[in-house]
């Protein structure tokens, strides 16, 4: 197998850690549940903890792997090892953590790389997944909030270091109440979190409650993908309304970005985007047309090709670029 080395997606509802040989195949991988109650401290845990049991799995332990990159939400500082204000992954993470030494003092001094969790996704559907034809990319990631990457001419785009909110994007004027406390973002209709508070507002006023039944039913205590997907299945019309409504505002703001950055392509990921797939790719590509101001030559628009998994193995491609670890 070569050289190993291992990858991370953190996000709100799941650590998913993998290790990959030189090839980018993976040989381990682990997906544990983000232990949001125990602040940053507690997810740097979770994340050696995964980490271990994906090396594991590859017949090897965290010792022998050549590194760690982490996908983390926030802003991610690589070269201070930090991560700043990263509430959806633990609602106490409003300040700055030096997750990569945290880490890496968790797995016996591996070296760790830290980068944006959406940055490094777009990365690998660029570099191994369904954009590899591409020389310009939206990635656009759906699921408990929405963010992008944005690739130009073949190299990431990060603008002064914050490029890619495409979550919050305007798209209604004095819209519906975002979880960054502005109005009228994307992800005030497309994050899972805002359509969660928006789905119980309306249980709250009659609606069916089908969809927390389904949640309840399956252990759950938050609206997970699979959730939102069993509801579209058995037709309840609590969820085909918010996800029509999330698709809606997912087409107009991504027509906007291709309007601004006339990109090649479009990749939707993202837990919502990933288990949802094909079919509401193609509605928010049809329904992007209208907004589209060269809607004669449209993106292409296709769903991650790497899946779940494509978070992770995008870390991993962090590793062997200017490492280091801040001691």
């Amino acid at each position: 197998m070569g050289e190993l080395r291992a990858g991370v997606d953190l996000g709100g509802t799941k650590i998913q850690a993998v290790v990959v040989d030189a090839d980018n195949a993976v040989v381990g991988q682990a997906r544990h549940p983000t232990p949001k109650g125990d602040g940053p401290a507690g997810v740097a845990t979770g994340i050696a903890l995964a980490v271990a049991e994906a090396a594991s799995q590859a017949g090897t332990d965290v010792q022998h792997l050549s590194g760690i990159g982490v996908g983390s939400p926030g802003a991610v500082d690589d070269a201070a090892g930090t991560v700043t204000q990263a509430p959806n992954v633990a609602p106490d993470w409003t300040g700055t953590f030096a997750l990569a030494a945290a880490v890496s003092e968790q797995v016996g001094g591996s070296p760790v790389r830290l980068g944006n969790d959406v940055d490094v996704g777009t990365r690998a559907e660029f570099e191994l997944g369904a954009a590899s034809e591409f020389r310009s990319l939206l990635g656009v990631f759906w699921g408990t909030g929405v963010g992008s990457g944005v690739i130009l001419d073949g190299a990431q785009w990060n603008g002064r270091g914050s490029a890619g909110e495409f979550g919050h994007m305007v798209v209604r004027l004095n819209g519906a109440l975002c979880t960054c406390g502005r109005r009228g973002c994307v992800e005030a209709y497309a994050g899972r979190k805002a359509m969660e508070l928006q789905a119980r507002r309306m249980v709250e006023k009659g609606a069916s409650r089908e969809l927390f039944e389904i949640m309840e039913k399956r252990g759950r205590t938050t609206l997970s993908s699979g959730v939102w997907s069993r509801a579209l299945e058995r037709g309840d019309g609590l969820a085909q309304h918010l996800v029509d409504r999330a698709v809606d505002a997912l087409a107009a703001g991504i027509a906007s970005a291709v309007n601004l950055l006339d990109v090649e392509a479009v990749v939707i990921g993202g837990g919502l985007g990933t288990r949802l797939g094909e079919p509401y790719a193609e509605r928010i590509a049809g329904r992007m047309q209208r907004h589209l101001f060269r809607d004669d030559r449209p993106p292409v628009v296709r769903v991650a090709a790497l899946g779940d998994l494509g978070g992770a193995i995008g870390a991993s491609l962090l590793v062997g670029t200017q490492a280091s670890t801040p001691a």
